[in-house]
């Protein structure tokens, strides 16, 4: 087996690895039964706490940004490191420890992103804070600036196969929170409190 091959293995068993799961069980919680169900860390956040939350959502990002930073340490081209950026995000929306159910994606897209374009992170960031900051729905920040991060590459980075990858990751992440827009539509979404 091929070293660009087993990193990609690697990097969907890195993003599959349920962080919020397990930091909430170590805490006796079972995340998927309380809040919105879900693994990632707003739920955590909300559930458990601003400090399990926090470690979560870093925890989270990380699984997407170290195969992506050890793929280009390592010199692999474009495409390999389109495809060890997916994998790592794809292992964190559909673990197999989890029979292929895990969380939304976004702070391991985010991870992701910071490994390939730090520059573009830094404008979705922004576009992030303040769309979350003015109307207080973290869903409607992850689904803005899900849509916008291709934007962003695509003027800033300009690598085809990366831009591609972040295309199919934004719309990944906005497939998940379709329950989200149905609750932002509704007026049933909850806010945001710090």
């Amino acid at each position: 087996m091929s070293l660009p091959v087993i990193i990609l293995l690697c990097s969907y068993l890195l993003g599959s690895i349920p962080t919020g799961l397990l930091l909430a069980k170590a805490c006796g919680i079972d995340i998927r039964a309380t809040g919105s169900g879900n693994i990632g860390a707003t739920n955590v956040y909300r559930t458990v706490g601003r400090k399990l939350g926090v470690i979560t959502l870093v925890l989270d990002c990380l699984k997407g940004l170290v195969p992506v930073l050890a793929a280009q340490h390592l010199g692999l081209p474009e495409a390999w490191i389109a495809g060890v950026g997916l994998a790592a995000f794809l292992g964190h929306v559909y673990t197999v420890f989890l029979k292929f159910k895990g969380g939304k994606g976004v702070a391991t897209a985010l991870g992701v992103f910071l490994g390939i374009s730090p520059l573009a992170v830094l404008c979705v960031l922004i576009l992030f804070f303040l769309i979350v900051w003015k109307w207080r729905y973290i869903s409607l920040g992850s689904i803005t600036a899900a849509a916008a991060f291709p934007i962003f590459t695509a003027a800033l980075d300009r690598r085809p196969l990366i831009v591609a990858m972040t295309v199919i990751i934004a719309a990944l992440v906005i497939f998940k929170h379709r329950e989200n827009i149905r609750r932002l539509r509704d007026g049933t979404e909850s806010r945001f409190k710090a």
